[in-house]
C-alpha cells in the first residue's frame, strides 16, 4: 500500500471519499475493519492498522463493520501494477476460481506453484489465496442478503458456496450472528423475480460515454440501450439469461438486474460486468498520469470520468475484432448483425425488451455458412478457425502473465495482427496498457502541423501514457469524434498546459 498511516488516519477523520476502497481501517479496540467513509466516530490513531484489501483485514482476524458495510465500497486496485500474476489469478478467483476449483488447479492456470501464489499474494493483497476467495464470497453474501429477497439457500449458492451448512458456519463465524438474523435486522429490498444489485464505482463515471460506445455497437436482437439502461441477453456455457444495467449517480453506483437460470454463475456474472463497464478504474490515478501530457491534459479534462469499455465474453470480442478489422463501426456491426442473425441462437421465449438472439458459440461456426453471409473466405476462415482453437483450448483467450506474452498468443491466430490483438487484449481482458498503434482515428486526433503521426511514430509517443495506454486510446477516440471546432480548440491550447 503506498499510503502512509498518517495520510490513512487523515482520510479517515475527514471521511475522504476519494480514500475508500483504496484502505481499510483495523480497529484493534474493537475487532472491526471499516472503509474510510464510516460514519462512526473516527478511532483513536493508536488503536488503528491500515490495510490494502478487505482479505488482508479478514486474514489478520477483524470482521466487517456494518454501519459502513465493506461489500458496498468500490473494488480496490490496490495490487494493481504490482504484479502480472497476482492480477490475474486475483481476476479468477473473482470469476469463481477457488468456488468449484482447488487453489492446485489456480496455480497451474498462472503458471506458479502453490506456495510461490500464496506467497505473493501475502506480499501484494496480504491474505492467502483461500482467504481472498472467502472473502470475497461472504462479501457477496452479505449483499445478498441486504439487497435481495433469495431464499437463504439461493444466497449461499449464488455466493459461491458448496452447501448452506458451510455457508452458516463461515458467515456466523465471521459476523457473530447467523445471516437469517442479519437480514431481519437490515433488508428492505423489493420483491424481484430477478436479482438486483448494485456494483459501486470510483467517480467520476462518464455514464454517457459509455452508453454511446455501447449502443453505437450493440447488435439488434441481442443487446439495446432504452431510455438510458442497457439491456442485452448472456450466455455462460449451456445456461442463458439476461441482463440490464442504469447508472444510480446517486449512489455512485450500477444497478444491474440479472435473470439466470443457474445461480452459481452469480459471482462471474458480476465480475464480468464489472469488466464490461470498468468498475475496477480508479479514475484519479489514471488522470494524473496521463495529464502530464499536454496533449492529453484538456480531453481528460473534459471527459474525467470515460472508462474502457470491456465487452461480454471474449470470444465475442474476438469476432467482433476480426469482422471490424479496415472497416467503419457501422459496417462492423452490420456484419457481426448478419451473423447472429444467421448463427445465434433463438430465445425460446423472447423478452418483454424485444431481445431475441444470442451470440453464437464457437461450435455454431460453420465455415460455409459464414461465407454465406457475404464476407471475404480469408475473414470466415480467421472465424473459423479462432472457433475451433477456442473449443480445442477454452483457456485460450485468458490474459496471460504480462501484456507481451498475451499479444503474441493472440497474434499467433490466423487473421489476427497487432491492432486485433490489442483490440481484443483492451475490451477483453482489460489490459490497461493496449495501445492501437496503427487506428487511423487515434492518428487522426493526434495530427499536428506536420500531419498525421504513422503507426511507429504514434507508438513512441505513447510510451509517455504507461501503463494507461488504453485510457488514453478512449480519450483519443472521444477527440476524434469532435466536430472539427473544438478538435481545434484542444490543440492550440494544448501548449498552454503544464507538462
Amino acid at each position: 500500500m503506498d499510503i502512509s498511516a498518517n495520510d490513512c488516519y487523515q482520510a479517515v477523520v475527514a471521511r475522504d471519499e476519494r480514500y475508500d476502497g483504496r484502505f481499510f481501517t483495523c480497529v484493534t479496540s474493537t475487532g472491526i475493519y471499516c472503509r474510510p467513509v464510516c460514519p462512526a466516530r473516527a478511532p483513536r490513531f493508536a488503536n488503528c492498522r491500515f490495510v490494502a484489501t478487505a482479505a488482508a483485514a479478514q486474514e489478520a482476524g477483524f470482521r466487517p463493520c456494518l454501519r459502513c458495510r465493506p461489500e458496498s465500497s468500490p473494488s480496490s486496485a490496490a495490487w494493481a501494477g504490482t504484479s502480472a500474476v497476482v492480477s490475474r489469478a486475483l481476476a479468477l478467483i473473482e470469476a469463481g476460481a477457488l468456488d468449484s476449483g482447488s487453489l492446485e488447479s489456480l496455480a497451474e492456470r498462472v503458471g506458479l506453484g502453490t506456495r510461490q501464489l500464496r506467497r505473493l499474494f501475502i506480499k501484494h493483497l496480504g491474505a492467502a489465496p483461500s482467504t481472498v476467495a472467502q472473502t470475497r464470497r461472504l462479501l457477496l453474501a452479505k449483499q445478498l442478503l441486504h439487497q435481495t429477497r433469495l431464499p437463504m439457500s439461493d444466497v449461499a449458492l449464488a455466493s459461491g458456496f458448496a452447501s448452506i451448512r458451510r455457508f452458516n458456519e463461515a458467515f456466523s463465524q465471521l459476523y457473530g450472528r447467523s445471516p437469517s438474523s442479519l437480514r431481519r435486522e437490515s433488508n428492505n429490498a423489493p420483491e424481484h423475480s430477478d436479482i438486483v444489485l448494485l456494483l459501486p464505482y470510483r467517480p467520476p463515471y462518464d455514464w454517457d460515454a459509455m452508453l454511446d460506445f455501447l449502443q453505437r455497437r450493440a447488435i439488434p436482437g441481442m443487446e439495446q440501450v432504452v431510455a438510458g439502461v442497457y439491456q442485452r441477453t448472456i450466455r455462460i456455457g449451456t445456461d442463458v439469461g439476461a441482463v440490464s444495467v442504469e447508472h444510480v449517480p446517486a449512489r455512485s453506483a450500477l444497478r444491474v438486474r440479472i435473470g439466470f437460470s443457474r445461480l452459481q454463475s452469480l459471482p462471474l456474472i458480476i465480475d464480468r460486468l464489472r469488466r464490461m463497464f470498468d468498475l475496477k478504474a480508479d479514475p484519479e490515478v489514471i488522470q494524473r498520469a496521463l495529464t502530464h501530457d499536454s496533449a492529453l491534459a484538456l480531453m481528460l479534462a473534459a471527459r474525467p470520468g470515460l472508462r474502457v469499455a470491456g465487452g461480454w465474453d471474449a470470444f465475442e470480442v474476438a469476432v467482433r475484432a476480426i469482422l471490424g478489422q479496415q472497416v467503419t463501426v457501422a459496417a462492423g456491426v452490420a456484419l457481426v448483425s448478419r451473423l447472429v442473425a444467421q448463427l445465434g441462437k433463438p430465445l425460446e421465449a423472447p423478452t418483454t425488451s424485444g431481445l431475441t438472439r444470442y451470440f453464437p458459440a464457437p461450435e455454431a461456426f460453420d465455415p460455409e455458412q459464414i461465407v454465406a453471409l457475404g464476407m471475404p473466405r480469408a475473414r470466415a476462415a480467421a472465424l473459423a478457425n479462432l472457433a475451433q482453437a477456442c473449443l480445442a483450448e477454452p483457456g485460450l483467450l485468458e490474459r496471460q502473465c504480462d501484456l507481451p506474452h498475451t499479444l503474441e498468443r493472440l497474434c499467433a491466430l490466423p487473421g489476427i495482427g497487432d491492432w486485433t490483438a490489442n483490440y481484443i487484449a483492451m475490451r477483453a481482458m482489460q489490459e490497461s496498457d493496449a495501445f492501437l498503434a496503427s487506428d487511423v482515428a487515434l492518428q487522426r486526433a493526434m495530427a499536428g502541423d506536420d500531419g498525421r503521426p504513422d503507426a511507429k511514430q504514434l507508438l513512441a509517443l505513447a510510451e509517455q501514457w504507461r501503463p494507461w495506454r488504453a485510457y488514453a486510446v478512449m480519450h483519443l477516440w472521444a477527440a476524434d469524434g469532435l466536430n472539427d471546432g473544438m478538435r481545434k480548440s484542444i490543440k492550440e491550447n494544448k501548449d498552454a498546459l503544464p507538462a
